[in-house]
């Protein structure tokens, strides 16, 4: 027989189960809205300051916040090898990936560097079925690239005069190599197993990635001087830091281990939405029926390859 105490035990669990899943979920809203907003920020923060060192500065700001709350908290350092691959993942997400796109935010409307950081899935789904496992190309998965793909294709299209623009097409391009570097290291993030936790983990990308940007931006004849700091670069910097980075990337990781990934990723369809109202709410840009319907059918593309991804994966696990 089982004592009173271990039945106590039992709804104590389950009541921290059921809290946990209600935080997970509480966690996942915050970043499918938050991390929409930061392309606002971002947007705003280029404006006074070159977008390779504003990322540097907010990830290299909240890395140092981040590691050193483990490291007062009794952390030990992780092992020079577990450091190197942090280094690398850092590198490729948040300096490869989210500095290019914050740089790109200079040239881009907010909105559309959200729409095209929606198709980061299809990235994952390439590179997956090259470095991790070859994934099964179904109907739904071609259909979704074709649908994806096309609705770029009319995004571009209502924005064809802007194309001619040198500078517009430097900052899709920046924003589409982002993506790749997003997508990139989020497979090897997958393939290799770090045995550190995720927060701390998380911390040494940000305080790696930020240092990288920052000998970047020196390299490109960028100096910070903290003397033409507006209130609007001290409004998008902070907000960028403690919103963007900590709170949002620390739901992420949360609801990432707390609820299944198909439906975490449901982010990635709410984040271009929120960017596109904000942008054409505070910012003025463009927005008419043929770009709110074109985000629309771009999203549905990249649902459809992130679903059919999804049952691949887990058809593939079964099958071990």
């Amino acid at each position: 027989m089982l004592s009173p105490c271990h039945f106590s035990g039992k709804t104590i669990n389950n009541k921290t189960m059921k809290k946990s899943n209600i935080n997970a979920y509480v966690a996942l809203v915050i970043v499918s809205i938050f991390w929409g907003t930061t392309y606002l920020a971002s947007r705003i923060g280029v404006q006074h300051m070159h977008g390779m060192l504003l990322a540097a500065l907010r990830q290299g700001t909240a890395g140092v916040l981040l590691v050193g709350f483990f490291l007062l908290r009794g952390y030990k350092l992780p092992k020079l090898p577990v450091l190197s691959r942090l280094f690398v993942i850092g590198v490729l997400m948040l300096c490869g990936s989210n500095g290019l796109m914050t740089w790109a935010m200079k040239y881009i409307p907010s909105g559309m560097g959200a729409i095209i950081a929606a198709t980061v899935p299809i990235w994952i789904t390439i590179f997956s079925y090259f470095l991790v496992q070859r994934t099964r190309i179904t109907a739904q998965l071609i259909l979704g690239m074709v649908i994806g793909l096309a609705g770029i294709g009319g995004i571009f299209y209502d924005h064809i005069k802007e194309l001619m623009d040198p500078q517009y097409r430097f900052g899709v391009m920046l924003i589409t190599s982002a993506c790749v570097f997003w997508a990139l290291g989020s497979v090897l993030t997958a393939k290799w197993a770090l045995g550190v936790n995720y927060l701390y983990g998380a911390g040494f990308q940000m305080l790696f990635s930020g240092v990288v940007m920052f000998f970047i931006s020196l390299l490109m004849g960028e100096h910070l001087n903290v003397t033409s700091f507006t209130g609007e670069l001290w409004g998008s910097l902070l907000y960028l830091i403690f919103v963007g980075s900590l709170l949002s990337y620390s739901a992420y990781v949360f609801a990432l281990n707390n609820l299944p990934p198909s439906l975490v990723s449901i982010y990635a369809y709410v984040n271009p939405v929120v960017a596109v109202i904000l942008g054409w709410l505070v910012l003025s840009e463009k927005l008419n029926w043929m770009i709110g319907v074109s985000c629309l059918v771009t999203l549905l593309g990249v649902y459809l390859v992130n679903n059919a991804f999804n049952k691949n994966k887990k058809s593939y696990e079964r099958s071990k």
